[in-house]
């Protein structure tokens, strides 16, 4: 049995979300994978909770689930980065809401847990767009750098294409990859206004109430973006990915998606995202207004396709979990 101790920054839906699943998964981690996760430290906007003796997740859960900050049961005004540089352990595991336009906070996060020996497991997906190559140069066996949740939650969309596909040239990466698109181009086929389509996503939860993210494409062209650097290891930015949102489509019944495509060019890679209609027998036209999908293109395995029906934040919690599972087999066995 080896237990793990374990930090945990931000506790909004997918890190609250984690905690329910961990309680809920104990036994497994422990009878399957010989694991135990002791959650030593937890940050939330309002400061940190701490006990090196692991803490309550009973209580932590019901104080959240009562719309309370953490500050209040342990140290208001204490930063989420504060804690990770005083306190030793072996995993951060970082869920805060992360500013695309910077990677922060998580950026600076996972830099200090590397530096300091931690492994790190990733829930954003921005401080991977900002400075992929900078988290990957850090990784190392004894601070493990894994982020599977950070592209569309519990769908294996990044671990396919690293960990399955060995050997291959991977020639084309074809991938719907935000289901708030998907939601609204299937309403729209089905004869919706692009209006009432996105008044129904919102009505629905699954779209913000600014959706431009969303809709523009820059969600999908994030995600391509760390695909893109993980799995083929080439450091593309987003300044490299055409990028064109769903606002004039016009399906007339027929069923459209926003496609984030890679496709290789020459000695280069193309990335773009854009709406179009795909084939009826292409394996992404079959996905429901509630799925994602990603197809890797290969010489030696041919095409393989992987879907997932949306599961909201506690897909991404669940990829957390995923990661955690991974580095301890990849430590055991090194």
């Amino acid at each position: 049995m080896k237990t793990y101790t374990v930090l945990l920054t931000g506790l909004g839906h997918v890190g609250l979300n984690f905690l329910r699943i961990l309680r809920q998964k104990e036994p497994v981690l422990t009878r399957q994978y010989g694991l135990a996760l002791k959650i030593i430290g937890v940050a939330d906007s309002s400061g940190i909770l701490t006990d090196p003796d692991g803490l309550d997740l009973d209580r932590v859960i019901d104080h959240k689930e009562q719309k309370q900050g953490v500050g209040t049961l342990g140290q208001t005004g204490i930063s989420a980065l504060q804690l990770v540089n005083d306190t030793a352990a072996d995993f951060l595991l970082d869920a805060t809401p992360s500013d695309l336009r910077t990677g922060q906070p998580g950026l600076d996060l996972a830099r200090l847990a590397l530096s300091q020996g931690k492994h790190v497991v990733l829930a954003s997906k921005s401080p991977l767009v900002h400075a992929y190559g900078e988290l990957a140069a850090l990784s190392r066996p004894a601070a493990q750098l894994r982020f599977s949740g950070a592209v569309c939650g519990a769908m294996p969309t990044v671990n396919v294409g690293r960990r399955d596909l060995p050997a291959a040239a991977i020639t084309r990466i074809e991938a719907i990859l935000n289901s708030t698109t998907q939601v609204i181009l299937t309403l729209m086929a089905q004869g919706s206004s692009y209006e009432s389509a996105l008044v129904e996503a919102q009505r629905l939860g699954v779209a913000e109430p600014d959706p431009s993210l969303d809709v523009d494409g820059w969600d999908t062209a994030n995600k391509l973006v760390i695909v893109a650097n993980a799995v083929l290891n080439i450091p593309a930015r987003l300044d490299d990915v055409v990028v064109r949102g769903i606002r004039s489509v016009e399906p007339h019944g027929e069923q459209w998606a926003l496609l984030g495509l890679i496709e290789r060019v020459g000695e280069g890679y193309r990335l773009s995202v854009e709406p179009v209609r795909l084939p009826s027998d292409h394996p992404l036209a079959r996905l429901g207004k509630d799925e994602m999908g990603i197809v890797y293109t290969t010489d030696i395995y041919g095409q393989i396709a992987v879907t997932s029906a949306k599961q909201g934040p506690a897909g991404a919690s669940a990829g957390m979990l995923r990661d955690v599972i991974d580095i301890h087999h990849t430590s055991q066995s090194s």
